[in-house]
Order: structure tokens, then C-alpha cells, then sequence
């Protein structure tokens, strides 16, 4: 059966009405040079059962990190999921809906999207939010948009070394054809910011100060100081916030924020291939005309009945293109739902009892690892995960590969964009990780005995 839709006839008649007579005519612009010729390398076409058993094949070969004691953190996290979320977004009426364009027909939607904006407002203590973005590096990216277009005048963008190197990339790729200037400030030897470094950089072309707490390297920074260094300058500060830590340590909100972003795959979503991801975006309401993206708002119709809309649209889709605040043209209704219905899930007595069980847990790992001869780089308090050295001699004798085998995985590298770190790995540690499992990660680095020199480390 061929897929290819147009006959001879359909080819021959467009290419008679652009005036070629061959597909050749259309490629003889391109190089000989650079054409590929001859026949592709292709296997033989495949039968459906024979796709299906080779994709099975391919499929055996891969190893999830379900399969492991996972340590991987940076980002995107294991914490426990509700069977209740996907109950609720497995449901026909929420899995096949679309954009709710109509809102007299979207009731059900508007009202999840609602739902998701009050609880990330009460999560962050921020006044208004909006229906979510594609991931917390757009969320970002949107966030110092809008911060910019608060401050016009002001072209420079403070962003600390500390926050997620993929965030800071996204920015940079953002802002290169912006007319905005992007500047790093470098880390403290503690891994958070130099406060007296802060406030020697900020200046009157400072538009926004970008802060991550927890930071990249899981450690606590000191928000409220940061956002009133920032103001007394005239910049806006924006924090990137971790929404499991809020049950436990300050809110944006209490530290001042003007802007909160965040990665929200921690609420309802399980770590898959990397996605799927869920930004998180809120602000002080004095920014409401400028929020990306749109508001789900809830009024009455005309018998007086509580009824949902979509309160505002800022986006290009809905407005004149130089009006609009943002391209984004879509939220993750899906995925604002799982973490909507994560957290009614949890409540606040739960996810508060989860984040504790995740620090205490990280702190236990971290103790256990010192006692087996492994050291920080960083001292400072952290929420659940830190940066490991491992001993160099097991290191370089296999340890890594030792710990793969035996079915953990010890974190990620962080040498690639810490190149000052190298030898180093970022280990993070959620609440699905039992004392048990946590012990004999412990165990094996202090017992390991390199294959090349039967050396043991304790």
C-alpha cells in the first residue's frame, strides 16, 4: 500500500503549472557536491507484526530509570503521584480536550484551568497566575519579557550563575536578537549568591534580577535579601521557585518576588524522557495586562449561575500581533490539571509531610555518604539535593559504573557546565527512596573495591 497520495498524473499536471518538466528541474540549484546519489541504505520494508516485533526488540534493549534507585535530580524529580491524577486526567472529557475557544461549551476545562491558577496562587502566595506555559525555561524566558517591558530604559538582565544552566541557555537563545544584555554574576564559594557581589553589580540599567531557590545546586538562597537589593536599585526581581519546597520554606511571594517561575513536573507528573514539563508563571497583580499567555476567571452568566471564562489573552493569536505580550500560543491544560489534582490530592498537611520526608531522606544520604569518605563542596542549607565528591581514587577505579551495575544511578555529572566542579555529581533524593535503599547506596561507595586496584574505600 503506498502512503504517497499524488498519482503521475497529479505530479506531471504541477509540475507542467511551474513550468519544470522533471522533479530534477527543481534540485538542479543545489551542488552535485553536496546531492547524495544512488540508492539510500534502507532495509527492506517491513510488514506490520514484523515493525511491532522489531520495535519490541529495540524496546528490550533500553532500560528505564524505573529499573533503578534512581539519584537523578537537576530539574525533574521522582516524587510520588496520586493514583487519583491519573484517574482524573485519563478521563475522555479532560485527555481529548482542546483549547477552550468557546467558552459557554468549556466549562469543564475553564473551571480545571481555574482550579490550577488558585492553587499555584495560594502555593507561591503571588496574586495572580496564569494557565501555564510550556516549562519552566519558557516560563523564564516570558517572565523577563515581561520584566523588560515593565522597565523600559533598562537592557541589562542580572542573572545568577546558580540557576539552571538550561534555563540560562534558553534565556541567552531569547535574548541574543533582544537588544537586552545578558549578565552572569558568578557564584559564591558557597554556591549562592555573593550578596556584597549583588549589590556591586546591580545598577540603573539593571531591568530584573534572576534568582533560583532552591539553586541548581539545591542550595537555599537568600531571597528576601536578594529582592530588596534589587528594588533599591529600581530592578524587578524575579524568583525561579521549586513548588514541593514551598510546603516547607518561604514563598515568593514572602521574599518580595515581583515575577515566580517554576518547573511544575513534580506535581502529578513522573519523570519521562524528560517531559512532560509544566512552567509555572505568577505575579503581582500591578503586571496583569502583561502576563503571557492567558487567565481562566470565574463570574455569572446571564440566570445568575456561577459560570467560567477566559479573562484575558494577551497572546498573538487573540490580539494584533504588536500588542500582544507573548507567542506562546498554547498552555499545558493537561499537565496544570495532574498538578492541580496532585495538590488537592496532598493538601497542605501532605505535601508539607512529603517535602520533610524528602529533606529528611537527603539528609540522611548525605551523612552516609560523608561517613563513607565522600565531601561537599558546598556547606549551606539545601532542600533535596547537593553536590557529592566522591573519593578521586574510586572514581577513577569504576565507581560509577559500579553503582550502575548494582542498580543506582548516583546523581548527574556536573563537570559539562560547572567545569570548576568536575568530579563532581549533583544527587538528588525524593520521598520514593527508602532508608533502605538510601543505606545500601551508602554501603556500596564505602565498601567499593576498585577493579583495577583492590583498593577499598571506607
Amino acid at each position: 500500500m503506498s502512503y504517497v497520495p499524488h498519482t503521475d498524473r497529479d505530479r506531471e499536471e504541477m509540475l507542467r503549472s511551474i513550468g519544470a518538466s522533471s522533479v530534477e528541474d527543481l534540485l538542479r540549484e543545489i551542488p552535485p557536491s553536496i546531492r547524495f546519489g544512488g540508492a539510500l541504505p534502507l532495509p527492506r520494508p517491513l510488514s506490520q507484526q514484523e515493525t511491532e516485533e522489531e520495535l519490541a526488540r529495540l524496546a528490550g534493549l533500553c532500560r528505564g530509570a524505573h529499573g533503578f534507585d534512581s539519584y537523578l535530580g537537576g530539574g525533574s524529580y521522582d516524587h510520588y503521584v496520586p493514583a487519583l491524577v491519573g484517574a482524573t486526567t485519563s478521563r475522555p472529557e479532560f485527555y481529548t480536550a482542546y483549547t477552550p475557544y468557546q467558552a459557554e461549551v468549556s466549562q469543564g476545562t475553564l473551571q480545571a484551568i481555574f482550579e490550577f491558577q488558585s492553587l499555584i496562587a495560594r502555593l507561591t502566595a503571588m496574586p495572580i497566575v496564569n494557565a501555564s506555559l510550556y516549562d519552566g525555561a519558557t516560563a523564564l524566558v516570558e517572565g523577563v519579557w515581561m520584566a523588560s517591558g515593565e522597565k523600559v530604559g533598562r537592557s541589562e538582565v542580572l542573572v545568577a550563575r546558580s540557576v539552571h544552566p538550561r534555563y540560562r541557555a534558553a534565556l541567552c537563545a531569547h535574548l541574543a536578537v533582544s537588544g537586552l544584555r545578558l549578565r552572569e554574576l558568578p557564584a559564591g564559594e558557597g554556591g549562592d549568591i555573593d550578596l556584597s557581589m549583588l549589590k556591586e553589580s546591580v545598577s540603573s540599567e539593571t531591568a530584573v534580577v534572576v534568582v533560583q531557590s532552591p539553586n541548581f545546586f539545591g542550595l537555599l538562597e537568600k531571597t528576601g535579601e536578594i529582592g530588596e537589593i534589587a528594588h533599591a536599585a529600581g530592578a524587578l526581581f524575579l524568583q525561579i521557585f521549586e513548588p514541593v519546597s514551598l510546603a516547607i520554606l518561604a514563598t515568593p511571594g514572602e521574599a518580595g518576588a515581583d515575577i515566580a517561575v517554576g518547573e511544575g513536573a513534580a506535581l502529578g507528573s513522573r519523570p519521562s524522557f524528560g517531559g512532560p514539563l509544566l512552567g509555572l508563571f505568577a505575579a503581582r497583580e500591578a503586571f496583569l495586562r502583561r502576563m503571557p499567555g492567558r487567565l481562566s476567571g470565574m463570574t455569572e452568566d446571564a440566570l445568575g449561575e456561577r459560570a467560567f471564562t477566559l479573562t484575558l489573552q494577551t497572546r498573538e493569536q487573540h490580539i494584533r500581533r504588536d500588542k500582544a505580550t507573548s507567542n506562546i500560543c498554547t498552555n499545558q491544560g493537561l499537565v496544570a490539571l495532574a498538578a492541580a489534582v496532585h495538590l488537592a490530592a496532598m493538601g497542605r498537611v501532605g505535601l508539607r509531610r512529603a517535602a520533610l520526608l524528602t529533606q529528611e531522606r537527603a539528609l540522611l544520604l548525605r551523612r552516609l555518604l560523608g561517613e563513607g569518605g565522600a565531601r561537599f563542596p558546598f556547606a549551606g542549607p539545601f532542600f533535596r539535593e547537593f553536590v557529592v565528591r566522591f573519593p578521586e581514587e574510586a572514581v577513577r577505579a569504576g565507581l560509577v559504573d559500579h553503582l550502575q551495575s548494582k542498580g543506582i544511578l548516583p546523581g548527574i555529572p556536573l563537570e559539562g557546565a560547572y567545569p570548576e566542579l568536575g568530579g563532581c555529581r549533583l544527587v538528588a533524593v525524593t520521598e520514593r527512596r527508602s532508608p533502605e535503599s538510601i543505606r545500601r547506596f551508602a554501603d556500596l561507595v564505602r565498601g567499593f573495591r576498585g577493579a583495577e586496584r583492590g583498593v577499598r574505600y571506607a
